[in-house]
């Protein structure tokens, strides 16, 4: 069985080029903007290539040959070029820009839909403050190559073709002179980029280790503050701060090296034409024009080429983006919808575990030989120690993860050969980590279902028994709810958690341990509301109270990855009675855990 690759796993790295091809791909839907772009680019290379030639014109047959007419009208050229360039510039980088901020917005989306669509196993190797980097600051790196910095790559490698040429066509040997230093710059620029892109990389990825270490240490930071941990947070967070520094300092210092080196080589242009060129104008082998010619098309080139380093710097920055960003959008998914899967129809209920068997990243073993049969509408309760494989057991009726050996089957069809998304809308979960969103109550209620109206919603609440609370509010449903819920008690939000399994109205219900954060009273009323939603549904419920016990059709102890008794309920006892006669492993659960349960009630 194939496992999906985690976010942190380093990967074998795709080439460069291959990087680069798929990056640009992404401006495939955009090609109107990015062929207008490079033709705007074009016309504006041209017109960089025909003003040393007016230049050439006014010197040589203006000033020289005491035209005045052709200064007026070679001025005024250059004036008409001059705002035709800018009006190019400004287009080209407005419709760069247009299709690169579009690459940016289909790479987020992706990148968003695949870390939906990705099963359980990969969340839980992935780490939050990894994937916030990539899904922000890599993709707006690759964003910037797709837009300006290619397209200044390109402007760069069309200027030196079309200053090499027209240099070449003016004076064969002072243009071989001056062109002698292209090679080279070719060379350090490739040689800079080779060296800069893995040094990039490093540093982004300890970014990735700085970024993760500050969301863990903002999201527990009751926990930091509770254990007086707040100094030893500072120095670890310090410590990977300094990785990051030296990362930072490793990569700047290429940096500094290749810049510097490919500006004094194409500084060395302008002075073998000075050298050169002086002596064939003394020598009246070439003409002054010429030569202004010749230094105007090295001091248009200097500037893009004194470019060349930052923007050879930057691709390669963003090409390891890239490869960052492809990492998460190629990462497989365990569960996924089979070829020829359907919908599942409207359900019974009835669900049989077969010989199932389930590891951890095909590894860690938690559930061997699971089999049992729930009929329609009964009542499932899970007992065990921590670690038994209660929740395992649970998590794989929703296809959260596949088992690795049997198959679970529902009325009769093994789960896997149904589509996902219809089989886990058929299935209400209330999770013992209640995970409430930054938003009012009323849409944490009808998350599940959107469109419900306000009676639903409502009706809800009330047999959730959260009604009456949430009225306490002065913004009632409208009351937003923080972070994660954090603004509520326990006890309020697996109230919501329970409306908003309510609202769904599911054919299988799931609880995992629904009631275990509430008080007596407030758990009489949410187990009332409970036993009425659970009319008619096939329900698992992860037990660790007598009450629970006592209303369930069976209950399955677990013990070391198997199901070590099962009791079920008979018109002459209850599986809680049954299991006290035939396992002495619930009996010992039931007189050391839950019978204290029942003395405190009756005091």
């Amino acid at each position: 069985m194939s496992y999906e690759s985690p976010a942190p796993v380093r990967q074998s790295r795709p080439a460069g080029a291959h990087v680069l091809w798929r990056c640009m791909s992404y401006l495939r839907p955009y090609w109107p903007f990015v062929l207008g772009s490079y033709l705007l680019l074009l016309g504006n290379n041209g017109i960089s290539l025909a003003i040393p030639q007016i230049i050439r014109s006014i010197v040589d047959q203006g000033i020289r040959g005491g035209d005045i007419g052709v200064i007026q009208w070679g001025v005024l050229i250059l004036m008409g070029l001059t705002l035709l360039r800018g009006a190019f510039t400004f287009l080209s980088g407005r419709w760069t820009e247009v299709a690169s901020q579009s690459v940016a917005y289909d790479l987020r989306n992706a990148i968003h839909a695949k870390l939906q669509s990705l099963s359980f196993s990969y969340h839980d190797q992935a780490e939050t403050g990894q994937l916030l980097t990539r899904a922000v600051s890599d993709v707006d790196r690759v964003r910037f190559l797709t837009g300006r910095a290619f397209l200044r790559l390109v402007e760069v490698i069309v200027l030196i073709v079309g200053i090499s040429i027209s240099m070449l066509l003016m004076n064969l040997r002072l243009a071989l002179l001056t062109l002698t230093i292209v090679p080279f710059l070719v060379y350090v620029a490739l040689w800079f980029g080779n060296r800069y892109r893995p040094l990039a990389r490093a540093a982004q990825e300890q970014l990735d280790d700085l970024t993760t270490r500050l969301e863990q240490n903002l999201r527990g930071a009751r926990v930091v503050k509770a254990f007086a941990q707040e100094m030893a947070e500072i120095g670890r967070f310090d410590d990977q701060n300094i990785r990051l520094f030296d990362a930072n300092v490793v990569a700047s210092r290429t940096r500094a090296l290749g810049l510097p080196l490919m500006r004094l080589l194409a500084s060395a242009g302008t002075i073998f034409i000075l050298l050169y060129g002086g002596q064939l104008v003394i020598g009246e082998q070439l003409t002054l024009g010429e030569l202004v010619a010749f230094t105007t098309y090295v001091s248009q080139l200097l500037a893009p080429v004194r470019r060349l380093g930052m923007i050879v710097s930057a691709v390669a920055l963003a090409m390891a983006s890239g490869e960052r960003v492809f990492e998460i959008l190629d990462a497989r998914g365990e569960v996924q919808d089979l070829p020829g899967a359907e919908p599942l129809g409207p359900i019974e209920g009835r669900l049989r575990f077969e010989h199932v068997s389930f590891a951890y990243f095909g590894r860690h073993r938690v559930l061997d030989d699971i089999d049992f049969e729930v009929q329609p509408g009964q009542v499932v309760a899970l007992l065990g120690a921590t670690g038994s494989g209660k929740s395992s057991v649970i998590s794989l009726i929703p296809r959260f993860y596949d088992p690795t050996e049997g198959r679970i089957l529902l009325d009769g069809q093994d789960i896997r050969h149904v589509t996902v998304n219809s089989l886990r809308s058929q299935i209400g979960i209330v999770l013992q980590d209640t995970t409430l969103f930054a938003t009012t109550i009323r849409e944490n209620i009808a998350f599940g279902r959107p469109g419900a109206g306000e009676e639903e919603i409502v009706s809800a609440a009330q047999d959730a028994a959260a009604h009456d609370f949430i009225l306490e509010f002065p913004e009632g449903y409208e009351t937003y709810v923080g972070e994660r819920g954090v603004t509520l008690s326990g006890g309020q939000k697996q109230r919501i958690a329970i409306a908003r399994a309510i609202l769904k109205d599911p054919r299988i219900l799931i609880l995992d341990d629904a009631t275990s954060s509430v008080d007596t009273e407030t758990e009489a009323l949410i187990q009332a509301a409970l036993a009425r939603l659970m009319e008619g549904r096939t329900s698992f419920v992860i037990a660790q109270r007598l009450s629970t016990l006592r209303q369930a059709d069976m209950v399955l102890v677990l013990e070391q990855r198997r199901i070590a008794a099962c009791g079920r309920r008979t018109a002459e006892h209850t599986a809680h009675d049954e299991l006290l006669e035939i396992s002495g492993l619930y009996a010992e659960i039931y007189y050391r855990q839950l019978r204290p349960q029942e003395e405190v009630v009756f005091r």
